[in-house]
């Protein structure tokens, strides 16, 4: 019964197959291996973006970074909500890829930024004193378990690129938002104004996979000389395509995607039908994450029970904020479990 993260599940049994059967044999290593060439061919026809290309890592740091630094010069600022994984999670690895580029947060409910507070940033007054606003990054699905619509996206990516930003997509939770949303992923990404998508498949059935997916092909060759010299450029690409692929194959992404997100919502639903407070998000379409305030006796029943989640220590009034967060492998026995214990 382990929600603490999409991270501590394993990797699908169709991309364990895929590695195992990519593994006998020769072939060309630095990405010039057949299966890397099949993957860009993929996500083009994926996204239906012909000219887009691809570039395959093994972290999602690793690819919001390379990818950052690729639209930000040193002197430049990204906009991100103040919650988002690269603010919070990333040990200034956007900073240090992009030579001092330095973040602005921003806030908004359920982490997902407020389009007026943009509109304002965007506003303000910009001397050569001041941080050069470069990008926008948009973190889909968010810290706190929301989604942004396809509109929503197209909003603030519109109002970025009208005051001259790039936009960036942690997609991390990428597959989780299509499945919730029903969006297309062309919808989701490029024709909503996104230039860069990173594409993850690590917390959703792989085993250390991103795509990123450059949308203007002019900005390939940086971000491949980023890629060598940030070290992220694996010898063996191979193993790290095969799980691409994989996953990618017969609409397997988004299977996996629902799976989680339908766990997530059973839980959510359960839960607030049997006293819990449910936290975030609020309203909208939601991923496979989300916040409660667990009472102290709801806490301990769910501890004695075997549960397991990240959760704060006990306020004054003994009760524990936590995050609760379902995989592509949470089996609906745990989630009756659950709820049979609360």
């Amino acid at each position: 019964m382990i929600f603490t993260s999409d991270n501590a599940s394993g990797a699908a049994p169709e991309v364990l197959a895929a590695l195992a059967a990519g593994n006998p044999g020769y072939t060309m290593p630095y990405g010039a291996d057949d299966g890397s060439a099949r993957v860009e061919a993929m996500l083009r026809e994926i996204f239906e973006a012909p000219e887009a290309r691809v570039f395959l890592v093994a972290t999602g740091t690793a690819a919001n970074a390379l990818a950052l630094a690729t639209y930000t010069p040193p002197w430049g600022s990204i906009l991100c909500h103040r919650l988002a994984h690269i603010e919070e999670d990333e040990c200034n690895a956007p900073e240090f890829y992009a030579g001092g580029a330095k973040l602005t947060v921003i806030e908004g409910d359920d982490a997902k930024i407020d389009a007026a507070v943009l509109e304002r940033v965007l506003g303000s007054e910009v001397s050569v004193h001041n941080a050069q606003p470069a990008a926008l990054s948009i973190t889909q699905a968010t810290e706190r378990g929301a989604v942004y619509t396809a509109e929503e996206v197209a909003a603030l990516s519109g109002a970025a690129r009208a005051r001259g930003l790039s936009t960036h997509m942690d997609g991390t939770r990428f597959a989780n938002a299509l499945a919730a949303t029903n969006a297309s992923p062309a919808e989701m990404s490029w024709r909503a104004g996104v230039d860069v998508l990173c594409l993850g498949a690590t917390k959703c059935g792989a085993m250390a996979a991103e795509a990123v997916i450059l949308f203007d092909p002019a900005k390939a060759r940086e971000f491949e000389l980023r890629r060598k010299r940030g070290g992220h450029l694996f010898s063996k690409m191979r193993f790290v395509a095969a799980q691409m692929e994989a996953w990618l194959a017969d609409g397997l992404w988004l299977r996996l995607a629902a799976h989680a997100n339908a766990m997530a919502a059973r839980l959510r639903e359960g839960m607030a039908a049997r006293g819990v407070k449910i936290v975030h998000p609020g309203t909208g379409p939601a991923a496979n994450l989300f916040f409660v305030e667990f009472s102290g006796e709801q806490h301990a029943a769910l501890q004695t029970a075997g549960m397991e989640y990240y959760a704060s220590a006990a306020d004054a009034e003994g009760r524990h904020s936590a995050r609760i967060v379902a995989s592509f492998a949470t089996r609906e026995e745990d989630v009756e479990a659950v709820l049979a214990a609360l």
